[in-house]
């Protein structure tokens, strides 16, 4: 049976401003070998599916330094300290989008990367959403938002038009559980 292995040691490296780095020393529940792991420290994150009030569903384009590539995505973010999942959801679709929901609606919760990373992603569906403002931008954010019907994100999706991780892993709750 596998077990969850002890701590015997964390020392905190270094701090970026969005996440932080930690060596931790663990004991392995198998052999009592002791092996450093390095992990990523963040915030929880959140991520939108905001369906519209006909029925369609709002994506947003915008340009990402990591793979240096401009994606299709849905609106997310992280949330602030002292926040909880559901207020950052409201926040994140009506700066990145414009949009309200009419009801808010949790899908999930799933880990962005175990292996590295202690945070959660918060998983949301926003129904009869509404356009009530232009989006405010933070900085760094360079985002045009577009609508697609249910079959026109399944497409997307299938041929690898939405290619990040987290937001298929968004659809994929959202498609099993509406």
């Amino acid at each position: 049976m596998v077990e969850k292995w002890k701590v015997r040691h964390s020392d905190q490296l270094n701090s970026y401003g969005i996440f932080s780095t930690r060596k931790d020393s663990c004991e392995s529940s198998k052999d009592g070998k002791v092996h450093d792991f390095y992990v990523i420290q963040s915030p929880d994150w959140i991520n939108v599916i905001p369906v519209t009030e006909d029925d369609n569903i709002v994506l947003i384009r915008q340009f990402r330094h990591g793979t240096k590539s401009v994606t299709l995505e849905i609106p997310g973010g992280m949330v602030d300290e002292g926040e909880v999942p559901e207020d950052a959801a409201k926040r994140e679709l009506l700066e990145e989008t414009g949009y309200e929901a009419g009801q808010l609606l949790k899908l999930g919760v799933v880990d962005p990367n175990p292996a590295i990373m202690d945070n959660k992603c918060h998983i949301f569906l926003a129904v009869n959403s509404y356009k009530v403002a232009e989006p405010a931008f933070d900085g760094t954010e360079d985002i045009e938002s577009v609508l697609y019907d249910h079959a026109g994100v399944k497409e997307l999706i299938r041929y690898g038009g939405i290619t990040h991780s987290l937001v298929l892993s968004a659809f994929g709750l959202y498609f099993i559980k509406t």
